[in-house]
């Protein structure tokens, strides 16, 4: 069995972006574009580490930070193709060039594994610092390493650019444009940005958006936690409708928001406060309540 990491970093997503895979010191091999997003590294990292491997028969474990990776390629991407390339919502999926080429470049001896990352994990650690090293020499100007890669290999890396494949938004810069927005306003378009395909894509999105210490009390009844959440969240399958209901101040940094979500299956009442803490409203708590 081949194991390896397989790992993306952009400086400024978008910014000068790097990819890298790792097995070892005499294996690995790492890429990128002058002007790319952090997933796009992320995707293209397996997607080189695929292709570099297709001639080999031996079965492949891939490590993966990433939970938008292994949960594009194992959970939703069947249900894109069918659709035509489109999210659950209708909307056209993200990196599409990139999930072809990996839809592609799957097969049956392929395993995924998610691990946290800058946790300590070796092999996670060695792609990581191999993608950032890339993403940092573009930023030079300079070419980065290619690394040995597998002899006898060979890769078809899609036209994966800012522009070719859609761009990430990134997730404050609008917000904080309109400085008449209220702090108010501002809290309601962070929660509905966490309805979002592009942000619950992004495991790295939705972490900046939840406090350290976020609980959610779902509307079955269910505790979640914040870690659980972020290994599970992914695009909706059916669009919400966020309505807001009540913006209450709790205290100058402290907003509690209420509001319905409607969806195919009816609407939900919903309940979050947003503390701000070093100048960035995250949601410390939310909870679902089915509506009489």
């Amino acid at each position: 069995m081949i194991i390896a990491a397989a790992d993306g970093s952009a400086l400024g997503n978008p910014g000068p972006a790097g990819w890298a895979w790792y097995v070892d010191d005499t294996c690995w091999a790492s890429g990128g574009w002058p002007h790319g997003t952090n997933n796009m590294g992320e995707l293209m990292a397996v997607l080189d580490l695929l292709q570099q491997t297709a001639h080999l028969d031996d079965d492949l474990l891939v490590y993966c930070d990433s939970t938008y990776v292994i949960n594009a390629i194992t959970k939703w991407m069947a249900g894109w193709k069918r659709k035509g390339w489109k999210t659950g919502a209708g909307q056209p999926v993200k990196n599409v060039e990139l999930m072809k080429a990996l839809d592609a470049a799957m097969r049956p001896t392929v395993r995924f594994e998610w691990v946290k990352g800058h946790a300590g994990h070796s092999l996670n650690e060695a792609a990581d610092a191999r993608a950032n090293a890339a993403a940092s020499a573009y930023q030079r100007g300079a070419t980065p390493d290619p690394g040995p890669g597998f002899a006898g290999s060979s890769t078809a890396h899609p036209a994966a650019t800012v522009g070719q494949v859609e761009e990430e938004p990134d997730l404050f810069s609008d917000l904080g444009a309109d400085a008449a927005a209220t702090d108010e306003e501002h809290v309601v378009e962070l929660e509905r940005s966490l309805l979002s395909d592009e942000v619950r894509s992004d495991r790295a999105a939705v972490a900046a958006l939840l406090h350290p210490q976020w609980q959610e009390i779902g509307a079955s009844g269910r505790l979640w936690e914040r870690d659980a959440v972020l290994d599970e969240i992914g695009p909706l399958t059916v669009p919400v409708t966020l309505d807001v209901i009540t913006v209450s101040r709790l205290s100058t940094d402290v907003i509690l928001l209420v509001w319905r979500a409607s969806d195919d299956d009816g609407t939900r009442l919903r309940s979050s406060v947003w503390q701000r803490t070093g100048g960035q409203w995250q949601q410390r708590f939310h909870q679902g309540t089915a509506e009489a």
